[in-house]
């Protein structure tokens, strides 16, 4: 993820009350319990599940998923979803809102988070990010041959990938331009013909009386006071998932017209969950 998108108003000033402080202990004590505790189970998992299977990962994707599930019964956010789940080989394109599309994206889907390298040297989410089988990538098309190739060894072992080709996240009021590198790496020989991508349009419904964006994490905001607000939240809103139908990858002359028809599905599905 990165927070670099950075037009309109800013976000208003962080203002916690006393009752707030207390949901932050609660939810954050439940919380980095599940969280963290899933994780212990993950990696003790993983010790069994590596040597026997490789890159196949048949058990410990469910933790992750049932971690992400119940973070946001948690949190206290709603979460809902429309459409039918791919079953196709390939990957999922999103818009992107904040950290918190990571827990609902993989809440209903098993997945596999595409992300810059830099990510993985990242305190805490940077470690989560390596446990749970995320592909660190670097976003320079000198490399697209290397990215390929390990792109094709992670969906010829039945992944699901998913990444953001906005490339940061936003107010979640709208959504940017999709960058076309990666998609890329679906065109070559040994995927284009299995390959499909499924758009995925998200939107995070604010707290009754919050302002519209309250989800979001955008410009300067830094992940401590994003991660406070929300836990703090006396109501919380909810958040809203449309898995838009497949499209395959040899269907499209080049990256730039897959990526754009994309774009144009998850524009449209955003835009008609927000009315």
């Amino acid at each position: 993820m990165s927070a670099t998108w950075n037009e309109g108003d800013p976000p208003e000033p962080l203002r916690i009350d006393a009752f707030g402080w207390l949901l932050i202990l609660l939810r954050a004590s439940v919380l980095g319990g599940l969280v963290f505790g899933g994780l212990l189970i993950l990696l003790l998992l993983r010790l069994i599940e590596r040597p026997l299977c490789g890159l196949h990962r048949p058990v410990t994707p469910f933790i992750t998923q049932f971690v992400c599930r119940n973070a946001f019964r948690v949190l206290g956010i709603g979460f809902s979803t429309h459409g039918n789940l791919m079953t196709q080989r390939g990957a999922v394109v999103a818009n992107h809102t904040s950290w918190l599309d990571i827990f609902a994206l993989n809440a209903k889907k098993r997945i596999y988070f595409v992300s810059k390298a830099e990510v993985a040297g990242w305190p805490g989410i940077g470690w989560l990010a390596r446990a749970t089988g995320t592909v660190f990538i670097e976003r320079n098309p000198a490399r697209a041959k290397e990215q390929t190739e390990l792109f094709e060894a992670r969906l010829m072992a039945g992944h699901k990938l998913l990444f953001f080709p906005e490339g940061t996240s936003t107010d979640g009021m709208r959504v940017l331009p999709f960058k076309t590198t990666l998609f890329q790496s679906f065109f070559g020989d040994h995927l284009r013909e299995t390959c499909y991508i499924q758009p995925v349009s998200a939107v995070f419904h604010a707290p009754k009386g919050a302002e519209a964006r309250f989800y979001g994490w955008w410009g300067d905001m830094e992940f401590g006071p994003h991660l406070l607000k929300t836990l703090a939240s006396h109501h919380q809103g909810r958040v809203e998932l449309t898995y838009h139908s497949p499209l395959r990858v040899s269907d499209f002359a080049n990256r730039k017209a897959l990526a754009a028809e994309c774009e144009r599905v998850v524009r449209q599905g955003h835009r008609e969950m927000r009315k």
